[in-house]
């Protein structure tokens, strides 16, 4: 059966899927990973070049097949076309050297592959840049190329197999890494991370756990660590509302009280706290928390009776007129 599949992904490339290197193609030099949690299953890939919006025309990744990084002069159809393969079932060894083999651009590719057992396959073309090269592991692939090192992919495989964390945290130490060692000879310019969860849930648009891009940024990684600790706050924010729906308010404090220890300064997170204890007739614990709210901006204070009117604040006259008079 699998000998089938593979004839026919094979037949299906060459009647239908020819690449050929084009000067015109995108220059992604750049350094990128793809790996996969064992304890989870979750896939990610991250990317990183002197190149405007690099995330989008590199990385590529699809709920419970895989990932891939396509790089150096980008032909973007190794993403969608290495996914599709592999969710026929070919491993990304068979996927990557299907397409390679009619590819004559091959020479200047930089391709990694990465599927749901954690399975990989990388290639870096003959004429790849210097410094370029890539280094396999468990559940990982890392791999770079115009480097103002050749150490560079050393040094991301060695952070990514001793970091502890989940696998969005191990794999930014995986970049920081590389920045670290030298990255890019031509600087730094955009970043991106796409997480993919291990199953899809039939909903695309919920399957990806973490989709972040930096397009243009004087230090994408660190922009992007950033925006990291932003969307965990979110995410802890999430599950707060989830806990309160639930009726466990204690639980509901714990995680908004870690959403906002991540991202103190935003008004918004510490509003829709105080909300959802107004909800909970907890207005003792609310009405501080809107006081200081409304004091830095009044805007805040006029979404109330907004929100009143579309039913998703619960409150008596007498309680409105209290928290409209703070």
């Amino acid at each position: 059966m699998k000998k089938a599949v593979f004839l026919l992904s094979i037949f299906f490339i060459q009647s239908v899927f020819s690449q050929v290197y084009k000067k015109s193609e995108p220059l992604a030099h750049t350094y990128s990973i793809v790996a996969r949690d064992s304890v989870t299953g979750e896939m990610g890939v991250a990317v990183q070049s002197h190149w405007f919006s690099v995330g989008s025309i590199v990385i590529y990744g699809k709920a419970g097949v895989g990932v891939v990084a396509t790089q150096s002069f980008v032909n973007p159809m190794y993403g969608p076309r290495g996914l599709a393969l592999m969710e026929q079932g070919l491993s990304p060894q068979q996927a990557l050297t299907a397409l390679l083999q009619n590819d004559k651009g091959e020479a200047v590719r930089q391709v990694a592959m990465l599927n749901n057992k954690g399975e990989t396959a990388a290639h870096t073309g003959s004429q790849c840049i210097e410094a370029a090269g890539h280094r396999q592991g468990k559940n990982f692939s890392v791999q770079a190329n115009l480097m103002l090192k050749n150490t560079v992919w050393d040094a991301m495989a060695n952070a990514f197999e001793t970091t502890k964390g989940t696998l969005a945290e191990r794999i930014l130490a995986s970049m920081k890494a590389a920045q670290a060692e030298g990255g890019d000879m031509r600087g730094k310019q955009s970043a991106a991370i796409l997480i993919v969860k291990a199953k899809s849930t039939g909903n695309s648009w919920q399957d990806n756990i973490i989709d972040l891009r930096i397009e243009d940024h004087k230090n994408p990684i660190e922009e992007l660590e950033r925006l990291m600790t932003v969307h965990k706050a979110y995410d802890y924010m999430n599950q707060g509302d989830i806990a309160m729906e639930e009726g466990d308010s204690e639980e509901a404090e714990h995680l908004y009280s870690k959403a906002q220890n991540l991202f103190p300064d935003n008004l918004e997170m510490k509003f829709w706290y105080a909300v959802n204890l107004l909800n909970n007739k907890e207005l003792g614990k609310a009405i501080p928390i809107l006081k200081s709210i409304f004091k830095k901006d009044r805007n805040w204070q006029l979404l109330i009776p907004r929100l009143v009117k579309s039913k998703l604040l619960t409150l008596n006259n007498e309680d409105i007129m209290h928290v409209m008079a703070l």
